[in-house]
């Protein structure tokens, strides 16, 4: 049996989410090897080689992959997992872009958003928004996976030894669809899904000036911004921000949320964290069902008193 990763980069870097991904590939059974799509993207295939128990780096770089769009990359996957049971992504928004066309491709079901792996062929992933887990066996000849990153620790150890890359010739070019632009908030901040500390805002911040403040805690704490959907729909913060089952899923060291009532939607994306903090002048709050310390106080009160607490 053998197992195939599609590595997540920006031509430049491994994603973080590759390391979690690599620990769940470790708790199946084979060879694990490694897809790299990109173009011009030498740094991210030296990072592959060097992932531990990685037993090759298949590589395909070529202009027509600059960009990583499934409507070419997932037929290329298909052709190369035809020679694998496993195919691992991470439940990124790239992941879930991919992977489930690649699937498609080859008339195989797919498993997504895995949170735990009991045997070979049987999984438990989340549903109802995270109120409720399945238990999922799958038969298929080819399993094509999507793994929650928070749900599996990151493998921390490197190869010793660079592993052996394959390159592969074929470029599909992408006749489907173009590659416009792409614009990306640059921050100094940690990354939201790999953050130990996440500092969120929501519609209890009644406008974009007052999100400031969630910035502000976030730069003395040395920790990433997130935001409710609410946030983001009232145009409070960008779309990056946003935590919960249709924004991003962080589990971090700390997770603060400042008011933010805890719809259910967000609840899925942050109900992990290891220590939750909730802020919110609702004493019936949802939020304060999950949290590990509540404080019923108006908001600005709250982060005024606590700014100028860290700024001593």
């Amino acid at each position: 049996m053998s197992i195939l990763i599609i590595a997540e980069h920006d031509n430049q870097a491994l994603k973080p989410c590759n390391w979690h991904t690599l620990t769940a590939a470790q708790q199946l059974t084979g060879d694990i090897d490694i897809l790299v799509i990109g173009y011009q993207c030498e740094a991210v295939i030296t990072s592959a080689q060097k992932l531990k128990k990685i037993r090759q780096v298949f590589v395909a770089d070529a202009k027509a992959y600059e960009h990583q769009l499934p409507e070419n990359t997932a037929q290329l996957i298909a052709d190369l997992a035809k020679n694998y049971q496993y195919v691992l992504m991470a439940a990124t928004t790239f992941g879930k872009n991919i992977l489930p066309r690649t699937a498609a491709l080859l008339e195989s079901a797919i498993v997504t958003d895995i949170t735990k792996i009991i045997s070979t062929d049987t999984f438990l992933r989340p549903i109802y928004a995270g109120n409720a887990f399945a238990t999922v066996q799958n038969k298929e000849s080819i399993q094509f996976l999507t793994i929650r990153s928070t749900a599996f620790k990151a493998e921390t150890a490197s190869s010793t030894s660079l592993a052996p890359i394959k390159i592969i010739d074929t470029i599909i070019l992408n006749i489907l669809s173009k590659f416009i632009n792409q614009i990306l908030t640059i921050s100094t901040r940690p990354e939201l899904t790999n953050a130990r500390i996440v500092i969120s805002g929501g519609r209890g911040l009644k406008n974009a000036e007052n999100f400031k403040i969630i910035e502000e805690l976030a730069d003395l704490l040395g920790g990433a911004v997130g935001a409710s959907r609410a946030a983001v729909d009232a145009g409070f913060a960008p779309n990056d921000y946003q935590v919960g089952q249709t924004g991003k899923v962080v589990a971090p060291d700390l997770y603060i949320a400042i008011g933010i009532s805890g719809a259910i939607q967000h609840l899925a994306g942050m109900k992990d964290s290891k220590i939750i903090v909730a802020i919110n002048n609702d004493p019936d709050a949802p939020i304060f069902e999950i949290a590990d310390y509540g404080l019923v106080e108006d908001l600005f009160t709250a982060t005024s008193e606590l700014l100028a607490e860290l700024k001593k």
